[in-house]
């Protein structure tokens, strides 16, 4: 039995083409930082110096961003207060995801640089990701997408639910 190359080409992830379909991709980060409308920006929570959302365009459902206010590019030129509210924010976030979407395991960190991966290297974030066991598989690899289980509303609406402690 050979492979069936001609059904993996067919693949769709149709939602994508949104992403790459923006010229400019704007300030989205600050624009989520200013706005008032957080459903309208995926806001979860937002702290003194510092707020929770999810990623528009994921890479695994329920991948969060903890991201400070201020537009800054180093993590050494984040204040104190913002350094700890980021990472209270990605504790925050891990709950919720645990309780939301039964997160087995985490990737947690910062791409600084575009060379690093940073798809915004002008303002900082940190990224929440959360994991299962046995979730990464052929899709990407030979399929070239991702298949994402689950819509963002919905689990905008799931995450919004789980009770603060």
């Amino acid at each position: 039995m050979s492979f069936p190359k001609a059904e993996i080409e067919a693949l769709w992830a149709p939602w994508r083409v949104e992403y790459f379909q923006i010229p400019e991709k704007g300030d989205f980060l600050g624009e989520a930082a200013r706005a008032s409308d957080d459903a309208a920006h995926l806001v979860l929570r937002r702290r003194k110096s510092a707020f929770l959302m999810m990623n528009r365009y994921p890479y695994a459902v329920g991948h969060l961003m903890a991201v400070p206010y201020r537009k800054v590019a180093e993590l050494a030129d984040l204040t104190e207060e913002e350094k700890i509210e980021l990472w209270d924010l990605a504790a925050h976030g891990q709950g919720l995801l645990r309780k939301a979407v039964r997160a087995q395991g985490f990737n947690i960190g910062l791409n600084c640089g575009e060379c690093a991966g940073a798809g915004v290297a002008d303002h900082l974030h940190l990224h929440i990701v959360p994991r299962w066991a046995g979730d990464t598989n052929f899709m990407p690899v030979l399929g070239g997408v991702r298949v994402l289980a689950e819509a963002l509303g919905e689990l905008y609406t799931k995450l919004m639910n789980v009770p603060c402690p």
